[in-house]
């Protein structure tokens, strides 16, 4: 079975859109994530009592709340590795580049080349995306990520704004993918520190600097994707440029249900096999240490699968 992190009733009006991850009935504590947010998203797996307290999938047992919906079964024809993913990583990133109303011949650059932006940029090249250009600062992530046939650039070593312009005839990227999020690095020292201290003194929660980067980057009349996870409020938010440059942000947690079958579909016709992200396989018992290797980025560690 697989089961998608976020859960959903099937039956609200969110579900019958189609937009699982904002479901109106899954989460228990909707009061507390309405007051921050305004309304309640859906409840997740692991995603803090906010978002309704639900432990986490690394274990033997999950309990699955309308397990009725969204859960598929997968035959014994496909191996786990290559369907694992259909949990969570590979869905998120399809919708990242889906989002992008991607056309023939464009250009599609990705803040993060973890695995989330790996699945990413390789279901960017599967919705027609001519080129990809993918944005770290890891030399390790920056390789795996060239087995989707994606360009990469170390933003530690080039200036990312004026690379991109170069490499796109100064136009910028037709559609820009944040699959960073709230805890974005930032080569220069007085930058990262200007968000760590608003942080420290709780005037904001998130450090946007990928978010800012790919709104000033994407050419004009642009999409910017945002897959990342945010979680309350930022500074500095260049919305001038959003606005006068005619920019459409299209965002969301993604709403697996929509993606399971579907790109199902895509691994058994061998169009993508996701599991190009795994570097290590480790059991259950190890997950403590498979956590301190990915958090800490050692090993060149990409991405862990726990088995029992």
């Amino acid at each position: 079975m697989v089961v998608p992190f976020p859960i959903a009733c099937g039956a609200c009006f969110a579900c019958q859109d189609g937009l699982y991850s904002v479901c109106e009935n899954s989460n228990p504590n909707a009061g507390m994530a309405e007051k921050l947010m305004g309304h309640s998203p859906a409840a997740i797996f692991g995603y803090s009592h906010m978002l309704g307290g639900f432990p986490g999938g690394q274990a033997e047992y999950v309990r699955v709340p309308f397990a009725d919906v969204g859960p598929i079964k997968i035959e014994d024809d496909l191996p786990d590795e290559k369907v694992l993913f259909l949990s969570d990583i590979f869905p998120t990133g399809f919708m990242g580049a889906e989002m992008c109303d991607i056309k023939p011949g464009q250009t599609i650059a990705v803040w993060g080349a973890g695995p989330v932006g790996q699945l990413a940029a390789a279901s960017a090249f599967l919705l027609g995306a001519d080129r990809v250009i993918v944005i770290d600062r890891f030399p390790y992530r920056l390789q795996r990520v060239l087995r989707t046939s994606a360009e990469v650039l170390n933003y530690e070593k080039v200036n990312v704004l004026d690379a991109l312009r170069d490499m796109t005839g100064g136009r910028g990227p037709d559609a820009c993918i944040d699959a960073v999020g709230m805890e974005a690095h930032h080569p220069t020292p007085a930058m990262y520190a200007y968000d760590r201290a608003k942080q420290a003194a709780r005037l904001e929660t998130e450090r946007p600097y990928a978010l800012r980067e790919a709104i000033m980057a994407c050419r004009n009349g642009g999409v910017v994707s945002v897959i990342g996870v945010y979680g309350g409020f930022v500074d500095k938010f260049p919305m001038g440029s959003v606005m006068n440059r005619s920019l459409t942000i299209r965002t969301g947690q993604c709403h697996v249900h929509r993606y399971t079958e579907p790109l199902l579909q895509r691994i058994r016709a061998d169009e993508i096999d996701p599991s190009f992200v795994i570097s290590h396989r480790m059991p259950l018992s190890e997950a403590p240490h498979a956590f301190e290797l990915f958090k800490h980025k050692q090993d060149e560690c990409n991405k862990v699968v726990l088995t029992v």
